[in-house]
């Protein structure tokens, strides 16, 4: 089927506070890149970007934010990826939108992942926005925003100008959201409805958010992929002195204010060799959200903002994450269950193999048994306690997922951290290693409804799923998306409480190391 297009003179401008914003028409939807949202000095808190004159070109990705370590080429098969210009003038955004007209549609707002660290806008060929603002008809917004030492570095006992240092990069993002809530109307969006999401550190950012007083009233709603991680461990916590004057000594600097000019290459030398000393002594080290006044801290180690009570929450992660490792070796296929229960009893010890099998046949008993080794128990431990201290708080409803569909790689891959974002995002063509023929549309169709369903109306029931309760006194009520999707009942609670109970320690502190390795340059 042949697409439309179109770009002149008079096609897709949009007068937005700071001026005009010129992009383009493309099969349905209509298309603005790079808009800047804000600018900021290094280390400072964003301002509203510059006005100018005329018509600004809004047609190619904005500066992504620099990353400490160099982009390696890997393989595109599972998520395809794409290298950004970097700058620190990274405050900009990106629009998709059926019309710009005065429609009101919901408005759906990307976190991209990468922790704080790393990551951008347009970083994976899945974060296209196309297809959700067409299929979906609301405006899609991803959004870049200062990373690492540049978004998240603690410098605020060196003056007050640098108060909320630590948390610069969730100030981006309020700054972004204050962009949306004061010109999406122009681009047919409301305002009053907006949804953010994202997955790994962009669920994370989510989280974040609702912990902070800045940004209450311009979300309405969110969901959380695979992003609840491990409470104080990914928060800022005490004095940030040691840190920066660590950052001074290693970057051959007297004052924070020539840190604020030396090159980012130089700053970033600085930063690694402190994050390797500090971050093993649990010391502040940066590279996260900073608890202080701006920012309340993790709701695993501190209370919910009552201020957020009222905003219903999607949430949720995949059955393998980042543990698929588990299972390397195996034939899945054809391994019998008396080798499998072997291999669980090597790897995990008898004491905890036998507590953990019946409760893992019970919770997939479509599995083999092997797959208790490729099982995530660190994503989704932390998602349970989430969920459940937001219920015990009396917050508003949150209904939590679980992704479970294996895709086709190797003859039937375990469900991998990143694996439903294509779901959600309706761009599974664009990513090979989903296709499965008569699953892969039918499974998109049925997530990516159920995503809609929530943006529009804050409930995620619609006619392509079973009838499915938020959680509540009674539990966790999951919807398993599956080749059969179905909602499960307080089905994994007490498997995922074994394994991680056993094992979870090792696990962070085994992410805690990888976090802290000595800079090789």
């Amino acid at each position: 089927m042949e697409k439309s297009f179109r770009y002149d003179k008079d096609t897709a401008v949009v007068q937005t506070k700071q001026g005009a914003v010129h992009g383009y028409e493309y099969d349905g939807v209509t298309v603005f890149k790079g808009i800047p949202y804000a600018k900021a000095k290094r280390f400072h808190a964003p301002e509203p970007a510059d006005p100018w004159e005329g018509v600004r070109e809004a047609t190619g990705y904005g500066y992504v934010c620099p990353l400490l370590d160099p982009e390696r080429p890997d393989s595109d098969l599972g998520t395809p990826h794409r290298v950004g210009v970097q700058s620190e003038n990274c405050q900009n955004l990106n629009v998709w939108t059926p019309a710009c007209d005065g429609g009101k549609r919901p408005v759906m707002v990307w976190l991209h992942g990468g922790g704080f660290s790393a990551g951008s806008s347009m970083e994976m060929v899945a974060y296209e926005g196309h297809s959700a603002s067409k299929y979906g008809q609301i405006v899609f917004v991803s959004i870049n925003h200062r990373l690492n030492v540049l978004g998240f570095c603690d410098l605020s006992e060196f003056g007050e100008e640098y108060r909320d240092s630590g948390n610069a990069g969730i100030a981006d993002m309020v700054a972004a959201l204050q962009w949306v809530h004061d010109n999406i109307a122009s681009f047919g969006g409301d305002p009053d409805n907006v949804t953010i999401f994202g997955q790994s550190g962009g669920g994370m950012k989510v989280t974040a958010l609702l912990q902070t007083p800045a940004a209450d009233g311009l979300f309405h709603k969110g969901l959380i992929m695979s992003g609840v991680q491990g409470g104080a461990i990914f928060d800022c916590v005490g004095s940030g002195r040691p840190m920066g004057e660590m950052l001074l000594k290693e970057a051959g600097v007297s004052t924070v204010k020539e840190l604020e000019e030396i090159p980012y290459e130089q700053l970033t030398r600085a930063f690694k060799w402190m994050r390797s000393s500090l971050r093993p002594q649990k010391v502040n080290s940066g590279e996260t959200p900073c608890r202080n006044g701006y920012y309340a801290g993790d709701p695993l180690e501190v209370p919910f903002r009552p201020e957020t009570a009222h905003i219903p929450l999607l949430i949720g992660s995949t059955f393998s994450e980042f543990n698929a490792i588990g299972v390397m070796g195996y034939d899945r296929k054809n391994i019998t269950p008396e080798e499998a229960r072997k291999a669980v009893e090597e790897k995990l010890g008898k004491e905890l193999a036998d507590k953990a099998i019946p409760l893992f046949q019970e919770a997939y008993p479509q599995r083999p048994l092997i797959d208790l080794l490729g099982m995530d128990y660190m994503f989704r431990q932390y998602t349970l306690d989430y969920v459940n201290r937001r219920v015990a708080a009396g917050s508003a409803p949150i209904w939590d997922y679980m992704f479970n569909l294996d895709g086709p790689m190797y003859g039937g891959q375990l469900p991998p951290h990143c694996a439903d974002i294509p779901f959600v995002f309706h761009t599974t063509d664009l990513v090979p290693s989903t296709q499965e023929q008569g699953v892969t549309q039918r499974l998109e169709r049925q997530i990516f409804e159920t995503v809609m369903a929530f943006v529009r109306t804050g409930n995620p029931n619609n006619p392509e799923i079973p009838q499915w309760d938020p959680a509540g006194e009674d539990g966790l009520h999951t919807l398993v998306v599956d080749k059969q999707t179905q909602v499960r009942d307080n089905f994994d609670g007490q498997l995922v409480e074994t394994m991680s109970g056993a094992l979870l320690d090792g696990m962070v502190q085994g992410i805690l190391s990888q976090m802290a390795r000595k800079p090789t340059a």
